[in-house]
């Protein structure tokens, strides 16, 4: 029942994090962190599925690295309709996505 609201607070933390790491990422607060995590979940849940599917062919050929490119891009555009959360490039996308992607699958593998 918890599982939910704890990724999405992780991934808010996460986001947070990133933000002061990570130069070319800018998150405002908290509230923007835990709204960008809301909308990931969801493109995660509906866009990501579909663009995987579409992009299959380029996926086996690079060997699932494509997916990387995939989820840096998807977090490149969710930064374009939240306002308080930008990203200025692809390269701070790609490492924003790369560790979004990773507290994602830790906490799978936890919960």
């Amino acid at each position: 029942m918890f599982k939910p609201i704890i990724h999405v607070l992780a991934i808010a933390g996460t986001l947070l994090l990133v933000a002061n790491y990570v130069p070319g990422i800018v998150v405002a607060g908290f509230y923007t962190a835990l709204i960008a995590a809301i909308i990931w979940g969801l493109m995660g849940l509906t866009v990501r599925p579909i663009l995987l599917i579409l992009t299959l062919p380029i996926n086996l050929i690079t060997f699932g690295l494509f997916s990387f490119v995939l989820n840096a891009l998807l977090f490149w555009f969710l930064s374009s309709f939240i306002q308080g959360f930008a990203v200025a490039g692809f390269v701070p996308a790609l490492i924003g996505s790369f560790f979004l992607s990773l507290v994602a699958w830790a906490l799978h593998r936890v919960l």
